[in-house]
């Protein structure tokens, strides 16, 4: 164990967790200010003294009862003793100068670390901090590129697919949470999310000025949690954005070190979201049923628990594998035939960069998911048989409108699977070639030779080409102006 890492005591009192180096540093403190040397206590306690001076510096981790004959030689209570806070200014500087010189960013300069003695003064530890600080920014940013972004989420994605897209711990806090507050059946409701935050020690307030980088903000030392107002556009997504602030909370979230514990929170925040909008004890009962029916349909499981097409679709992703043993996929694309959002285990065949990304890529034109936008009737789903180089797929796709633009929602499963499902009756079959080019992607022999060197299109240039990527502990969060919006609302 290294010195500075958390350790508990829980015998026979209140758990308490504290860091070795935090103790050590307490013991110093205690010991001083009782006119003690490390001799003199070391004789109080029946130890040596270059014993007690390994368990200051945080090399040596004491028994309890060591603690206890400590805490009664400087004529302090055990509690205190074993208080999580540094002691005083001098200590917390230089417990934070010990855990910045044993990082790996750090150690990969190569560069002995500073030996703090009582002639370093305070303020040149905070230089040496302040540097140490920049140099991790600087490490955030860096690893924050789009070829690092994309390998990021290529990697959760695949984790997530060896676990069937199915968090188990997560699933179990979230009917914890709902039983606390006293949610039985049906669509959750906003009174009933505002009990869950109150016995967490939160209220939710509704503001109209949240930084244009944020969609709900947390202020831990007050106990608020800030929403847009319920009155906008989309108010009912609001439940959603306070169940994934209490998230942090409850999953003891931390600011994330890298760009993948970042996209790694975020999937847990909505997981959990998921879990309590659609609970999985009340979601099994209501698919085992569906199926049972063979009469599966992404559109009854949303009207059910008064969720969105979308949350609906990918919450069969969590749970029609792990509890029924379906494979299946999941699209969200835009008009333009970009993926958004992804996942699959039933092999269908999707269009992937070098590094294995799946986002942003072009869907095949002959997938629902694009041929979806062609329907005269939007309002209801849309069925399709899809032949692929992997098989045959059944797919259901449902459009939209937001003021991005539109977008088509798509649930797949393979062809023996069809049968569960509302919609398998279908006569409506498309051929997918992709990835051959010839599919969709090149133009034909006829209209290259009319136009080829005869056309010139001007380009429509993304802006995210050009925005900076995520950096820092909450990527593409204005610090500024959430800042501002606290002390604006910390007195109000």
């Amino acid at each position: 164990m290294k010195d500075w890492q958390i350790f508990r005591y829980d015998q026979g009192m209140p758990q308490a967790t504290i860091e070795l180096t935090t103790l050590g540093h307490r013991i110093r403190h205690f010991r001083v200010a009782s006119g003690l040397t490390l001799d003199e206590l070391g004789s109080k306690v029946g130890v040596a003294g270059s014993h007690l001076s390994l368990i200051e510096n945080g090399k040596r981790e004491p028994k309890l009862s060591l603690l206890q004959e400590i805490a009664t030689a400087t004529g302090i209570e055990l509690s205190q003793l074993l208080s999580s806070e540094p002691p005083n200014r001098r200590a917390a500087l230089e417990i934070e100068l010990e855990r910045v010189q044993a990082s790996q960013v750090f150690r990969r300069l190569g560069i002995p670390p500073v030996k703090v003695s009582k002639g370093v003064s305070d303020e040149t530890i905070e230089s040496i901090l302040g540097l140490h600080r920049e140099l991790q920014r600087r490490e955030s940013e860096a690893i924050a590129t789009p070829e690092e972004a994309r390998r990021a989420n290529t990697d959760l994605r695949l984790r997530m697919r060896e676990h069937n897209n199915y968090l188990g711990d997560i699933e179990k806090l979230a009917e914890k949470q709902l039983k606390a507050a006293g949610h039985v059946s049906g669509a959750l409701t906003h009174r009933t999310v505002s009990v869950m935050a109150e016995k967490l020690g939160f209220e939710l307030i509704y503001v109209n000025d949240l930084p244009h980088s944020t969609r709900s903000i947390s202020d831990l030392e007050n106990g608020r949690i800030y929403l847009p107002p319920a009155s906008i556009p989309g108010g009912h997504g609001l439940r959603s954005m306070a169940l994934q602030a209490m998230a942090h909370r409850l999953l003891e979230h931390q600011p994330p070190a890298d760009y993948g514990e970042f996209l790694q929170q975020r999937l847990e925040i909505n997981y959990y979201a998921a879990c309590c909008l659609m609970p999985e004890t009340a979601s099994v009962a209501f698919l085992t049923q569906a199926k049972r029916d063979r009469d599966l349909a992404v559109e009854d499981f949303r009207d059910a628990f008064g969720v969105t097409h979308e949350a609906a679709g990918m919450r069969m992703t969590n749970l029609l594998t792990e509890h029924f043993g379906i494979p299946l996929h999941f699209l969200r694309v835009d008009g333009s035939g970009a993926i958004s959002r992804v996942y699959e285990n039933d092999e269908l065949p999707l269009p992937m960069d070098v590094t294995g990304a799946v986002e942003g890529q072009i869907v095949c034109k002959w997938f629902s998911a694009r041929s979806a936008f062609e329907e005269q009737n939007r309002t209801i789903e849309h069925y399709q048989y899809t032949d692929t180089p992997s098989g045959t797929f059944w797919c259901s796709s449902q459009t939209g409108t937001t003021s991005d633009g539109e977008f088509s929602i798509t649930v797949g499963v393979p062809f023996d699977d069809a049968k569960w499902f509302r919609g398998r009756e279908t006569q409506k079959r498309a051929i997918s070639t992709c990835p051959d080019e010839s599919c969709c992607r090149r133009p034909s022999g006829d209209a290259a030779a009319r136009w080829a060197g005869k056309s010139w299109p001007s380009a429509r240039v993304h802006m995210q080409m050009f925005s900076p990527l995520p950096r820092g502990a909450f990527p593409g969060v204005d610090d500024n102006e959430v800042y501002s919006f606290l002390e604006r609302h910390a007195t109000s």
